[in-house]
């Protein structure tokens, strides 16, 4: 390195101080730096340390804007076909929906109504009061009148519980007794079988969907599954020590699910007798049953107003809905639609729900 104006150490040479105070000049300098040392300033920049981001914080902005693309994109809602945002509730289906009341009968059972069942179309219903009286009904371009002559040919039943067959035809009911009866409302309502239990008071009971198989449950935990073809009782099911409030065939038969107030769901195989699984995650009592159409999914509600999504593959519970904090009596699956599957509640806050599968979009 050189420098263009050497500097003199003799001290004597050096101007006089009075000089400098009174004189002022600037000494230029120029500094010649070797090639290999021209990049040494480059390195030393890189290798003082930047603020780092942390990977969260990058994955944070990554997912803010792909949100904010995502909120711009349109698609369209699975549940009723409409354009709408993506990730974000559709406005036609959250909205309320009217639904007018059609049809009032006033006076069917003095004392109130505790069950009604439907035939699969929904030609005809039956009814069960508090008075110990049943009635059939009709039903014609979608309003619902008494079937007098059939009412009249049970009018001597009082069962508790009722099912009705999918054809309409066979009448199943559970009195009180826990006596299991079943009456053919195609032949003038004739009584065709009479199953007769431990005496336990009769609190639910089901039709399988091919007809094979009636089950029953009563208060004291039991539940007993008959055979309509020869009136035979095969199996006497363990498993609930406490009231049994829900049982329910599978589409197929195979499978019947029992439950109440243990707060679990057993599930038994039919051909066997066996107990094959018990779903457990409910808080208070068991109050309904119901399979998709599928039998895929087992649907329940109980006391504390919770209602749960099982999957039969997994036998665990898929989702959980907790609008209210009521008791939720009764849910059902409705006829699958071509978009996706649906179900409806009701209960203790006097108002029907439906939901619909969440398909995504």
């Amino acid at each position: 390195m050189a420098l263009a104006l050497p500097l003199r150490r003799a001290l004597p040479q050096l101007p006089p101080l009075g000089f400098l105070s009174t004189a002022s000049f600037a000494l230029p300098i120029s500094i010649t730096i070797p090639p290999l040392l021209a990049d040494l300033w480059e390195s030393v920049l890189r290798a003082v340390p930047k603020k780092k981001t942390s990977h969260m914080k990058k994955r944070h902005r990554q997912m803010a804007g792909k949100a904010l693309k995502d909120a711009q994109n349109l698609n369209k809602c699975p549940g009723c076909g409409q354009v709408k945002r993506a990730h974000v509730l559709c406005p036609t289906c959250v909205k309320d929906t009217e639904f007018p009341l059609v049809q009032s009968i006033d006076g069917a059972h003095p004392l109130g109504c505790h069950h009604i069942v439907t035939d699969a179309n929904g030609s005809r219903a039956i009814t069960a009061g508090f008075d110990g009286n049943l009635k059939v009904w009709h039903s014609q371009e979608g309003y619902w009148s008494a079937d007098a002559a059939t009412t009249a040919s049970v009018k001597d039943v009082h069962p508790w519980a009722i099912a009705l067959s999918g054809d309409g035809q066979y009448l199943a009911g559970v009195s009180e007794s826990g006596r299991v009866g079943v009456w053919d409302l195609n032949a003038g309502g004739a009584q065709i079988r009479d199953h007769e239990t431990k005496g336990s008071f009769g609190t639910c009971i089901d039709l399988s969907a091919d007809g094979r198989f009636i089950a029953s449950g009563h208060e004291n935990g039991a539940v007993y599954i008959f055979l309509t073809d020869t009136g035979r009782m095969p199996f006497s099911l363990s498993g609930l020590v406490k009231p049994v409030r829900a049982v329910a065939f599978s589409p197929g038969g195979r499978i019947l699910a029992a439950a109440g107030d243990s707060k679990v769901i057993v599930l038994y195989d039919t051909s066997s007798g066996e107990q094959i699984a018990n779903l457990s995650g409910h808080s208070a009592w068991v109050l309904s049953l119901s399979w998709s159409s599928s039998g895929e999914y087992l649907l329940s509600s109980s006391f504390d107003g919770k209602v749960k999504v099982w999957s039969i593959d997994t036998k665990m519970c898929v989702a959980t809905h907790s609008e209210t904090e009521k008791a939720v009596w009764s849910v059902k699956w409705l006829p699958k639609t071509a978009r996706s599957e649906c179900f409806a509640t009701g209960g203790a806050n006097r108002s029907v729900a439906f939901y619909r599968e969440a398909t995504g979009g």
